[in-house]
């Protein structure tokens, strides 16, 4: 820093336009020793001695329902064959249940679309909200 100008004493008419850092500098480590110095006190804990709770959720499973259709269109409900009424009447009881249970739709690589499209909109009329397909994966083949 320049505090003085070589030209021999003669004054010139512009305004020194340098900042003196070091006050800043000083002041900054000063605030910085402080900090260093408080922060350990603010880091005290209150000990409050709290209830202790002794509750266990309680997680019902829903159950679930097995749905087959098979090449011919035949529905099987938990592996016993019923016809589209009585699939009804069981899709309505079902559905008033409590924990609603979930569907699991099986049907045969064959089975035409209309039949599992019709059980689709049987569940759904009577409130169905858990449908589930239920698919086998593909044997790998070993080359």
């Amino acid at each position: 820093m320049a505090f003085g100008e070589f030209d021999g004493g003669r004054t010139s008419a512009r305004p020194m336009a340098e900042i003196n850092m070091i006050p800043l500098i000083d002041v900054m480590l000063v605030l910085l020793v402080i900090f260093i110095i408080t922060a350990p006190l603010l880091t005290h804990a209150v000990k409050i001695d709290l209830p202790k709770a002794s509750s266990v959720p309680n997680l019902t499973q829903p159950d679930h329902v097995q749905l087959a259709i098979d090449a011919d269109g035949r529905i099987h409900w938990n592996g016993e064959r019923v016809d589209r009424a009585v699939l009804r009447e069981r899709l309505a009881a079902a559905a008033g249940q409590a924990p609603q249970p979930e569907v699991h739709l099986r049907a045969d690589r064959t089975t035409p679309y209309q039949a599992i499209a019709g059980v689709l909109a049987d569940s759904a009329a009577a409130g169905m909200t858990r449908i589930g397909f239920v698919s086998e994966p593909e044997a790998t083949r070993s080359r």
